[in-house]
């Protein structure tokens, strides 16, 4: 039967939905709207893509966009409308003045889940010692939709989804659902 915890845990039967958004503006003019990240050399993409799907979910789209506040609720509410369980989005959480994601993304949350954002800069300590005060990566709810939003490197979102939210997916959206 499993331990309390497991039993906790334990999601509705299937794969989960994931719609998956990189914003770069630097990208994004280089190559413009792609469905697939390996036309705009978007390694970050890439490792979401192979990361979601090799745990047996299904990424129902992958959009790129650029560093606009709109662009980013768009693409946003586009997962929504898609159905998207989950949304996730690398890149536009860091200082510079372009890095929109988190004020474009914030007030569109019904809920915050401020512990993933910890968790996060606790667990990426480990890889990038102090520079982890950079990182505004966060997580919120929007209707019955979870939204995590990732720094934009390959290693940020390895270990955004291998060690948080992938093992968590089906828990929290079990509980929004």
């Amino acid at each position: 039967m499993g331990s309390v915890t497991e039993q906790h845990k334990k999601s509705s039967e299937g794969p989960l939905t994931f719609v998956l958004i990189t914003i770069s503006t630097s990208r994004f003019d280089g190559y413009g709207h792609v469905s697939d990240p390996d036309d705009a050399m978007d390694t970050s993409g890439r490792v979401m893509i192979d990361l979601v799907e090799g745990d047996g979910h299904l990424v129902r789209m992958y959009m790129l966009v650029d560093d606009d506040e709109s662009h980013i609720r768009d693409a946003v509410m586009s997962g929504i409308t898609a159905g998207a369980d989950i949304i996730v989005t690398s890149g536009g959480t860091g200082l510079a003045p372009a890095d929109v994601t988190i004020e474009s993304l914030r007030p569109m949350f019904d809920k915050e889940l401020t512990g993933f954002g910890e968790l996060f800069r606790s667990i990426s300590v480990d890889h990038i010692g102090s520079a982890v005060i950079l990182t505004r990566a966060v997580a919120g709810i929007i209707g019955d939709h979870v939204v995590f939003c990732l720094p934009g490197s390959p290693g940020a979102v390895k270990t955004a989804l291998t060690d948080i939210i992938i093992p968590e997916a089906g828990h929290i959206v079990k509980h929004v659902k």
